[in-house]
């Protein structure tokens, strides 16, 4: 037995909340261990449930985000380090237990992320053509167990949503395959998928007003320039009133993104004017419109599938408040996609809070509780959530920073004031873990293993002059990580 005196931390989810706060952890740790009685060493288990790392920069951002691969090697740089050890292909609560985590680690972190949709709730949105957000992401960026084929047969789509997701299942459905297989690392299935598609006109239905939406710059940036696709915008929703002006004008992230989408209505103005054409003057052959204010309220049908998408016009004030005004409209269509955001995953044996849709934790401080609020809610001794798995399914990637170093500086204070400087893991034998696993028949897939993956995918998207090209199948990542 190997026992050993640095302090042993379990981390659950290794996208970038699980990634960033291993790194912040250990970053602390060096800095203030002393102080706090603590010493510098640390060793942290990431476990991850998929054979691969990387959680939503890999399968839930748009392939054509460029930003993401510049996240993604940093990320990867982070968990090159001799102090963090990846465990993907080990599922919480499945493979190993939190009894079992909490015997062989000090502290459990919980950064789980999010896979489901909330659901749509509008008479309708059991109808065939009515799809959540999440699968079709899914389905695009090659999730493991996601679709392998998607429906593209409707020629007249909805998406409903105001936000980063609806941004990116909206252009993805007005991508030109081509263009797209050039740019990104999308499988040979999508490619079929999305050069098969026959949607030619495209109508993204946003509740609130321009200065309400949740859109950051980059996207909309990226929305301009879809090769064959013209914007179409109503010029009413840009009559913005002085208030209303003044209230985003205090945020710099809102002021930015008004600024962007009147940009957006002079192009859409000139793409118009010059005889419906895309962003770089060629006819188009699609069209995407952009409605703002304007909430969608039924899904309508015949013979079980989607026919149309009810409307109803709204008015929002400067202070965001949203009013029905009883004014309807009726679009055809025959699919409808809802991002109206995620619910992020439950993990078995913590509580959670079904108002707010993330794990309990007290106070939004990272603590786990042993109920979601109320009198009897108590601190979970040891156990901790980050990202969206503390706060809901808000804010960018980069919100996960600034969350991670509050919740690592709450751990850092925890473990000072618990019995011989924090460490209370009775088990600890950093191999114990192995052994466990290994008895279990649970073959996790490390960083080298990793390597593998990621080498094997740069040499097939070299074939075609492409940076990378992604495996989807997990039985191939695992016999190829393990070969």
């Amino acid at each position: 037995m190997s026992e050993t005196n640095e302090l042993r931390i379990a981390v659950i989810g290794a996208g970038p909340a699980g990634v960033y706060s291993s790194d912040i952890f250990l970053r602390q740790l060096g800095k203030l261990g002393e102080e706090l009685g603590l010493g510098t060493k640390a060793r942290i288990d990431l476990f991850e449930k998929l054979p691969v790392p990387f959680g939503l920069v890999r399968y839930g951002v748009a392939p054509d985000h460029p930003s993401i691969k510049f996240i993604a090697s940093a990320l990867e740089k982070t968990l090159d380090n001799p102090d963090i050890h990846l465990y993907c292909d080990v599922e919480f609560g499945k493979d190993v237990t939190l009894d079992e985590l909490l015997e062989r680690y000090d502290a459990v972190l919980f950064a789980t992320g999010a896979v489901e949709d909330k659901p749509l709730g509008l008479p309708g949105a059991d109808l065939d053509g009515v799809y959540g957000a999440a699968k079709f992401v899914e389905w695009y960026d090659g999730y493991p167990t996601g679709a392998r084929e998607w429906p593209l047969d409707a020629e007249e789509v909805a998406v409903i949503g105001g936000g980063n997701v609806a941004m990116d299942v909206a252009r993805e459905l007005m991508r030109n395959a081509d263009d797209l297989k050039a740019k990104t690392d999308i499988p040979d299935n999508v490619y079929e998928g999305i050069k098969a598609n026959k949607a030619k006109t495209l109508h993204l239905f946003i509740r609130r007003g321009v200065a309400q939406a949740k859109f950051s710059v980059q996207e909309l940036r990226e929305m301009e320039k879809l090769p064959g696709v013209q914007l179409i915008i109503n010029e009413d929703d840009f009559d913005l009133d002085d208030d209303t002006i003044e209230e985003a004008g205090k945020d710099k992230l809102t002021r930015q993104m008004v600024e962007e989408l009147f940009a957006i209505r002079e192009m859409a103005e000139d793409m118009e004017d010059d005889g419906d054409t895309d962003f770089e003057g060629n006819p188009a052959d699609r069209k995407y419109y952009i409605h703002f204010n304007s909430a969608p309220v039924e899904v309508l049908g015949e013979d079980g599938k989607v026919k149309a998408i009810r409307v109803e016009k709204t008015t929002t004030s400067a202070d965001g408040k949203m009013t029905r005004t009883g004014e309807f409209e009726e679009y055809p269509v025959q699919a409808v996609y809802h991002a109206i955001g995620y619910k992020p995953a439950t993990a078995p044996g913590i509580a959670y809070d079904e108002r707010r849709a993330h794990l309990a934790n007290a106070n939004g401080d990272g603590r786990i509780t042993t109920e979601a609020s109320g009198e009897g809610a108590q601190v979970c001794e040891r156990l901790y959530a980050t990202g969206w798995a503390k706060r809901g399914p808000v804010g960018l990637i980069g919100s996960t920073k600034s969350d991670a170093l509050l919740i690592v500086t709450n751990m850092l204070e925890d473990l000072s004031k618990a019995a011989e400087g924090g460490r209370v893991a009775a088990d600890r034998d950093p191999e114990s873990i192995d052994r466990l696993l290994a008895s279990r028949g649970v073959k996790p897939i490390d960083f080298a293993g990793w390597k593998k993956v990621d080498a094997f995918e740069r040499a097939e998207g070299a074939k075609e002059g492409r940076e990378h090209k992604k495996v989807i199948d997990p039985e191939q990542m695992r016999a190829l990580a393990h070969a």
